[in-house]
Formats: C-alpha cells, structure tokens, sequence
C-alpha cells in the first residue's frame, strides 16, 4: 500500500492560533443554536511510515489526518458530532447534527463538562514537539540498516518480518463554553525490527523496538536490528515444560500489561458498572507494602505527557498505590459524578504511569528467582476484569540456580489477578520507559503454569 505526499512536508502543522479561533467560532454558533454547554475540539495528525522487508521496501505512507469534533449538552442531554471539513459549511452542518442529536437523547443527570474549577488554566510546555524532516528516502535507508544489522546477527536469521521507520507530529486544541481553551504540538519517532531465526523444522521469531519525543534519543538503527536478532536467536531450540507451579518474573519490556489490567480495574467506569474486582478497595491493601504505583503526566518528552486530559481537566502529579494501599480510581468526570466523587483528570486513561523500582536488575531478579520462568511474551487477553481471572498464552526461558537454561512456548501461566498483585515478590531496577507504564522487571512469587 503506498500514497503519495502533498507538496507540504509530512511533518507541518498549522499554528495553533488559526484553529482556536475556529474552535471559538463552533462554540459561539452552538451556544447561539440552544445548547446550554459546549465541548469542541480540533486534531490534526500528519506523517511518514516506512516498512523495509527483505531490503526492499513493502510499504511507504504518508498520512495527513484532520478531524473537528463537537460535543453540545442541551439541559443534560448530549450530542456529538465530528468533521474533516473545516469550511464554513462544514462547521455549520456539524453544529446543526450535534444540536439535532442531543434534542432527541435522554436527559442524563451525570451529563455535563468537566467542573469549572477542574481545567486546566495554565498549559505547561512538557518538551513534547521535536519534528522530524524525514524524506523517505532516508527513512528507507534507516530502515535497511536495521533489517540488515539483524541478519548479520546469525546465520540462522533467514526471513523478516520487517524493519519500520515511522515519525509522526500531532496538534491538539480544544475548548469549552466554561471558558477552556488550550492546545500543544506533540511529535513520536519510532523504529522497529521484527525477523525469523530457523533451525531445523524450527521457525522463531522475536523484535525490538525503540520509540521517542525526540529523534536524537532514539537508539540507532544497527542497534535496534542487533537486538532483535539476538532475541530471535535466543529463542531458538524451544523445549516444552510440564504443567506445575513456580515463580514467574515478566521482563520489563513485558510487564506493563500487568498493571494495565489493575489500572482498567479501578477505573470508573468498570467501578460505577460494578464490573470489577476490585469494587470497593479504597483505603485496602492491593499489593505488597513496599509497592508504590503513581502517575506522572507532565514529565518532559515522555510518552504519555499531556498537560490536560481529553476534558480540559489539569493533569497532576498523584499517588495510587502507597505502601501497597489503593489511594484513588482513575475516573473522568461522568465516572466520578456516578460514583459521587470528583475527576482525577484521566479522561483519555493514565498518563506515565509509574511503578517504582527495587535495587536489583534482571540478573539479580534470576538469582533470586533461583527456578522459574523468565516471561518475554504475553499472547491472547485471557483475562476477566469482573473476577480477577488471568490465564494467558507465553513463551520465555526456564531458568535454574540463578541462570537461563532453555527457552519455552506453547505454556498458559494462569491465576488470579488479586493473588498475583499481592504475589509480587520484587520490583527490578530495569526500568522500560518507552511504553506509557515505566517498570521494571516484575517477580511474582507464584502462578500456575500449564504446559504439556
């Protein structure tokens, strides 16, 4: 699939201050049109992907997205409605679907925009905007490089998946009749390799990847392909276990799945359907008391910053697990109104969710560990939110005294969430900070392995 670039670069945005004033304009015609509060919003997102397999290139895109949406509460009855077209006419039409829809949705007493005193009034500058003026043809080149340094890697390495290079530039603005407006330019630049080691009748295959704000932080492409090859090598001459019951640690670049299933268990709308089982755990212990999970949204160039969430509301710095014990849901603001509360700015999720380390890296972790399973890959969403049940597809390596002996797939690791937070025997010093949640290596100190 290729398409091909408008005269404009790839990575161009227009300046904030055009697109305000638009932002103004739809909420000043839909106040005129009846609605008592008014939510609009504008994203442009613009860009370049490149796809390398078996040094010639499968796929080029560039891709230039824009969209306008509008949301409009008519006495607690909502509406919602969204466009590409930002002419006049396009505008008016969107105001009129919106205003049309709300008139005929039940009134919701929950219903409503963020509270005044919630939005954010200042906007930070979080360091997230570094564009990248990428022609293909050097995202090509770089693409090459990080295929070919994983082919160099063994001789064993003998097909691809292929090597990416994307980079990406993204503005949003947003508005509300209660006086909100704000707006900030972000930038993503990623490259990824993914090959296919055979040996014998046997085909493995593993990648690696490497994401930033900023180019300039990214690894280099050789290295990216390096280490995708070792870890397809590695994984090479695979052995099956038995079913039985040991210590399991999730490496680091793995674990972030883990506390993404406790943060959609206290999220509000999970709690306000009564959906989750972690209902009522305010206040209670939900892991080991040397645990410490917070959020941190307005950490500069990370991945998940953002200086307000999908409402307007300021995003904050705060505790959710200390000493082990659950300090607070992550709701928006309809979610906090049915529960009675009031919104923790996660409208749009968590942001930088963070889980401080322990003292040891993942050598230390497999001594202590001793025997047991080193967890390099989740497969499948076996896992039920309502009763905390986990059952899980995996592949990794045994590991005994201390050391890595083989590695294994076609395994299940099961149990059930509540026992695998409290489970948690330690928390490595690796910490994988290109993903959203930043974590280290994670010991549990038991689960359920089903094998052959």
């Amino acid at each position: 699939m290729t398409s091909q670039p408008s005269k404009e670069s790839a990575n161009t945005l227009p300046e904030p201050v055009r697109l305000e004033e638009m932002v103004h304009e739809i909420i000043r015609q839909a106040r005129a049109a009846g609605a008592s509060e008014v939510e609009a919003g504008v994203n442009i997102d613009s860009g370049l992907s490149v796809t390398v397999r078996l040094g010639e290139t499968e796929t080029l895109e560039f891709n230039r997205d824009r969209v306008l949406g509008l949301t409009v509460y008519f006495d607690q009855r909502k509406g919602s409605a969204s466009t590409a077209d930002f002419g006049p006419d396009g505008i008016a039409a969107t105001v009129k679907a919106a205003c049309d829809i709300a008139r005929y949705t039940s009134k919701d007493p929950c219903a409503g925009l963020a509270d005044a005193d919630q939005l954010a009034t200042m906007i930070p500058d979080l360091d997230l905007y570094h564009p990248w003026e990428l022609p293909a043809e050097q995202a090509i080149e770089l693409a090459i490089e990080c295929e070919d340094a994983a082919h160099a890697v063994d001789a064993r390495i003998d097909n691809s998946e292929g090597a990416t290079v994307a980079s990406y530039v993204s503005l949003r603005v947003k508005g509300n009749s209660k006086g909100f407006l704000g707006s900030y330019k972000s930038s993503y630049h990623s490259i990824s390799c993914s090959v296919i080691g055979r040996q014998g009748e046997e085909m493995q295959r593993d990648y690696w990847s490497d994401s930033a704000r900023d180019r300039m932080d990214l690894d280099a492409p050789a290295v990216i392909g390096r280490i995708a090859g070792e870890r397809t090598v590695r994984r090479l001459g695979t052995r099956r276990l038995s079913t039985r019951q040991a210590p399991v640690l999730i490496a680091a670049e793995t674990a972030g799945s883990l506390f993404g299933h406790f943060i959609n268990a206290i999220s509000g709308s999970n709690l306000y359907r009564k959906s989750s089982f972690l209902l009522d755990h305010l206040g209670k212990p939900v892991f080991p008391t040397f645990m410490h999970i917070h959020e941190q949204p307005l950490l500069k160039k990370a991945p998940g910053s953002a200086p307000y969430d999908a409402e307007g509301v300021a995003t904050r710095a705060r505790d959710i697990i200390t000493d082990g014990i659950l300090q607070g849901y992550v709701l928006n603001s309809y979610a906090a109104r049915k529960l009675g509360m009031q919104t923790t700015g996660n409208a749009g999720g968590v942001r930088n969710l963070t889980i401080d380390p322990g003292d040891s890296d993942l050598e230390g972790l497999l001594k202590t560990m001793h025997t047991g399973l080193l967890v390099t890959e989740f497969i499948g969403f076996g896992v039920n939110i309502v009763t905390g049940d986990y059952s899980r597809g995996a592949a990794g390596f045994w590991v005994e005294h201390g050391e890595i002996q083989y590695p294994v797939d076609e395994i299940t690791v099961a149990g059930k969430l509540r026992d695998m937070f409290m489970g948690i025997a330690e928390i490595g010093n690796d910490v994988y900070t290109r993903g959203n949640t930043r974590t280290g290596s994670v010991l549990l100190d038991h689960m359920t392995i089903a094998g052959s």
